[in-house]
């Protein structure tokens, strides 16, 4: 890896075609890890399997980036993030091209957990990249811009994953992942580039001094990490659950219901640019990110009324739902990338993604089996406790520091 004193302050060319390839990577792997959760209602309605069944099926590839995150978080702190990002889409490829041709549910997942712990190289790694990239000032607008690759992904996925199988199959919608994730590999190989580094700390001798650990300077990312983890169960229970929900409740067709979540999707996306711009406006990420909170909490309170209510405006309601949900991850990578410096913000990163992916790969089998129990009005209403408990763990905006 090359180093250098400093981040520029202004914005290269390069920094924006790595961008852009970051937030590709992403985006094709999050259409793999998000996949199975758009073959729920073609597995419930027409193959037998319950709604817990299914939703564990559907967080097996979830389940397989919680056992890697922190791994190649690491990796990318030692050896940089062009490497780790393009073999694990290349890898993520391989095992999508596995899942195409897997005979029955066992395989399928054998092949689901392996592409879930490929790809999680792009979520340690695609954040480090951007943020090393992007001066402070124009971070919160680059995180926004990257963080867009999750809503995308699972757009890209509901417009196409549920009317794939309906027509030809399991193994034919995983085709979708399968290409993108390999013409990716390709692009990435040739196009991304390390960013600058911050030349290592000097001793009294000379020789570069290990960097400081951020976990024992403060509470700061430990209470990040938590608020996260709290965070991203509504987010996992809306894009979960969301399309069956709307087919199943709501009495929408696949299709139809795929393009509203596709289109929720795409509005969170752009959400995410808006509120990272804030927190650039703002000085600081905690503070939006505990605006957020309490807007998440309200709006799965109000889904969760509307329902109950048979209401006219569920499918506005749900757009909105899914916009607030989606909305914290950028402000979280960026504040963990920005307190924990270039020397750990790859495994604090993997730390920040390993938590919220154990609580999210719970959400599908979990709140699948509320839905059995209660129905949708109260598991939305469950739903919104956690991010009510979420706003009194973030952070105070006078504890943040810049490392980066």
């Amino acid at each position: 890896m090359s180093t250098s004193t400093a981040a520029p302050s202004t914005v290269s060319a390069r920094a924006w075609v790595v961008l852009a390839l970051g937030v590709a990577a992403q985006t094709a792997g999050t259409v793999f890890v998000s996949a199975p959760a758009f073959l729920i209602p073609l597995l419930h309605t027409e193959r037998g399997l319950s709604l817990a069944q299914a939703g564990l099926l559907a967080a097996i590839p979830t389940f397989g980036m919680v056992l890697t995150l922190i791994l190649w978080g690491a990796l990318a702190d030692r050896i940089g993030e062009k490497w780790v990002i393009a073999g694990g889409l290349l890898l993520t490829a391989l095992a999508a091209g596995g899942a195409i041709l897997a005979e029955g549910y066992l395989a399928l997942g054998v092949f689901l957990l392996l592409g879930g712990m490929a790809s999680a190289s792009t979520n340690s790694a695609s954040g480090r990249i951007v943020v090393g990239w992007f001066p402070k000032h124009r971070r919160g607008l680059a995180m926004g811009i990257r963080q867009m690759s999750q809503p995308l992904g699972v757009t890209v996925a509901a417009v196409t994953i549920p009317v794939i199988a309906a027509d030809a199959g399991v193994g034919a919608a995983l085709f979708v992942p399968f290409a993108l994730t390999a013409v990716l590999f390709v692009a990435c190989a040739i196009g991304l580039a390390n960013p600058p580094r911050v030349a290592p700390r000097a001793g009294a001798a000379g020789a570069a001094l290990p960097p400081h650990n951020p976990y024992r300077a403060s509470g700061f990312l430990w209470r990040i990490h938590a608020a996260s983890v709290l965070l991203v169960v509504p987010q996992f229970t809306i894009s979960t659950f969301g399309l069956v929900w709307l087919v199943s409740d709501q009495g929408w067709d696949a299709l139809a219901a795929g393009v509203l979540v596709g289109a929720a999707q795409f509005v969170g996306a752009i959400g995410r640019i808006v509120i990272g711009v804030v927190s650039d406006r703002v000085g600081s990420r905690v503070r939006p990110l505990r605006w957020v909170a309490v807007s998440v909490t309200l709006v799965l309170v109000l889904l969760a009324a509307v329902d109950a209510a048979h209401w006219g405006a569920a499918a506005v309601v749900f757009v909105l739902a899914t916009t607030c949900t989606v909305a914290p991850n950028g402000l979280a990578f960026t504040s963990v990338a920005e307190m924990a410096g270039p020397g750990w913000s790859g495994k604090a990163l993997g730390v920040q993604n390993t938590g919220q992916f154990i609580a999210a790969s719970m959400v599908g089998p979990l709140m699948g089996a509320l839905i059995g129990l209660v129905g949708y009005p109260l598991t939305f209403a469950a739903a919104a406790v956690f991010p009510a408990l979420a706003v009194p763990v973030v952070p105070r905006a006078h504890a943040e520091h810049d490392h980066l």
